[in-house]
């Protein structure tokens, strides 16, 4: 078993690589080799079964190079964040659609047909969005990210139906909780209150107590990839939109205090952007009942989200009394 990783060093993708290393397998075969592609591979672990291939996505010889040898399963994760990409437009288009197009390309032209999963996401479906919706929302992208998104999903959809492509698509939500520093997601917000609350800094957040979000912490979101890397191939619609829970920040805030202590919450202020809130902090209750007869999963509640996204933080334990009859409450 051979598996490509695009955009294997970044944040998801890193978590990927570990977790396939460890089980070693997938499929019910061996895993043999894992080719991580990104632009650097600095930190990615040590082992004999990982193959380095650093250089640009958009590089279609780099491309050729690490599929010369076969390919069974790949795993399309690299990307241009939305609002990285609706600033820079030609970067945006040359890694989010043309070079998302070449893979396809050259994934098409092989003896036996690869599984490909690919990183979409639920920034298809724009925004002005029903106060309930379910798996059948149409897509209406408005943003470039969002528009390029969906213009792969369709050429996977297309190669399928070809039968030149086992393809599976997966839309991913805000996945948290990504490190403290600049990434060009507009979502960024939800992993960066996260790290502060933590951490016992200040933030000034730019949606209100009341914005719903839609949230999954990465080693579900890896669950998820992996599963449907593992699903046995079958016809019709390949595109699932991933169970997602549906939080406000309120309630976000309330599984932090539980987590990390209730005086934490004093570092923590309002300054919202009506813009912001309207695309990532109006989000319906979404209901993926498909998805979930497929076996995909969410976190299953504010609180698991919490330990999953932030493991690496000690959580706050209580202070014990050394009198008899006293006890130690919280501040709050």
């Amino acid at each position: 078993m051979r598996v490509m990783i695009s955009g294997a060093n970044g944040f998801v993708g890193r978590q990927l690589v570990e977790r396939l290393l460890q089980q070693g397998q997938l499929r019910g075969q061996k895993i043999e080799a894992i080719l991580a592609v990104d632009q650097t591979t600095d930190g990615l672990l040590d082992d004999s079964r990982l193959r380095r291939h650093e250089g640009s996505i958009t590089n279609p010889a780099l491309l050729r190079r690490v599929l010369a040898d076969g390919i069974d399963v790949v795993f399309h994760l690299v990307s241009i964040p939305g609002g990285a990409a609706e600033a820079n437009y030609d970067l945006g288009y040359q890694v989010n659609l043309q070079a998302s197009l070449e893979l396809l390309q050259q994934l098409r032209n092989r003896q036996r047909p690869p599984v490909l999963v690919y990183a979409s996401s639920v920034a298809v479906y724009g925004g002005d969005l029903p106060a309930r919706m379910d798996e059948s929302q149409p897509a209406h992208p408005q943003l470039s990210y969002a528009a390029h998104k969906r213009m792969v999903e369709i050429g996977i959809e297309d190669l399928v139906r070809r039968g030149e492509l086992d393809g599976r698509v997966v839309r991913l939500p805000g996945i948290v909780a990504r490190p403290k520093q600049p990434n060009g997601l507009k979502s960024a917000f939800m992993s960066d209150l996260l790290h502060a609350y933590a951490a016992g800094e200040a933030y000034e957040c730019p949606v209100s107590p009341q914005a719903t979000c839609w949230w999954m912490s990465a080693s579900c979101c890896v669950d998820n990839l992996i599963r449907a890397a593992e699903l046995s191939e079958s016809q019709g619609n390949r595109v699932w939109q991933l169970p997602v829970l549906q939080l406000s920040i309120s309630e976000i805030l309330e599984a932090l205090a539980s987590r990390f202590g209730a005086e934490n919450s004093k570092n923590i202020r309002f300054n919202p952007d009506p813009q912001l809130e309207a695309l990532f902090g109006s989000l319906p209750p979404l209901r993926t009942t498909r998805a979930r007869e497929f076996g995909f999963r969410n976190d299953r509640s504010a609180s698991q989200l919490i330990r999953n996204a932030l493991g690496k933080y000690p959580p706050f334990t209580r202070p014990k009394s050394t009198e008899v009859g006293i006890t130690t409450h919280e501040l709050g």
